[in-house]
């Protein structure tokens, strides 16, 4: 019979004992049961493997094409253009990264809107976020992801409002406040307020400093 060389007698090969192989063929049984019934993991619930079943003019697999859809969504080629800050009459700066959808409504006096907005301290910046900490945002401070408000109400600060103008839907802007105008908002209460401990803790450090702050607004409603 063959044996390894290694082992120069039967006595010296090695044995595995029968409840050793008893155990051993329950544990590979139970591996193999357990990634039979583990489900595919899809991105962002879409299965990429399905997309070459979706056909599209133009493209012969209509995989590429359709990819390309669903980024064009995602991130509009909008979103990548370098635009500088514009800086107004005020002192407020702001850069527009999407200019948004529709022409009738657009930000004005009056207006009533509805934002997704995260709250920068500029002074607290870091390598991570070179934007400085945030101190509020609409997903960890409200319940519905919004903030909403009547423009020229006095609720919000005048400085964000005056940069908001002529924004519309979907539309993102970049919006720095500087910091006596800031200064005077907390005291007319016109701040939105953080409920987090890490964000109540840098809005009363902020104070303490140059208290400027950087808003990213998306308008999700306006009227």
């Amino acid at each position: 019979a063959f044996q390894n060389p290694k082992w120069k007698s039967q006595e010296q090969m090695p044995t595995t004992s029968t409840p050793d192989r008893r155990l051993f063929v329950s544990t590979l049984a139970t591996s193999v049961g357990t990634l039979l019934l583990v489900p595919a993991v899809s991105n962002a619930g879409i299965d990429p493997s399905l997309l070459k079943s979706l056909p599209v003019q133009g493209d012969e697999s209509g995989a590429a094409q359709r990819l390309r859809q669903i980024e064009s969504i995602q991130r509009p080629a909008s979103d990548l253009v370098d635009v500088p800050f514009q800086e107004l009459p005020s002192g407020v700066s702001y850069r527009e990264y999407r200019e948004g959808k529709g022409d009738a409504e657009v930000v004005q006096q009056g207006s009533k809107v509805a934002v997704e907005m995260t709250i920068r301290c500029k002074s607290f910046a870091t390598a991570n976020e070179p934007g400085g900490l945030k101190y509020f945002s609409t997903k960890e401070d409200t319940e519905f992801n919004e903030i909403a408000w009547t423009v020229g109400s006095g609720e919000i600060l005048p400085g964000l409002e005056e940069a908001m103008m002529g924004m519309r839907r979907n539309a993102i802007r970049r919006i720095e406040v500087p910091s006596t105008q800031v200064f005077a908002a907390k005291k007319s209460n016109q701040l939105p307020l953080p409920t987090t401990k890490d964000g109540k803790r840098r809005f009363e450090n902020l104070f303490k400093t140059d208290a400027t702050l950087l808003f990213e607004v998306l308008v999700t409603r306006v009227k």
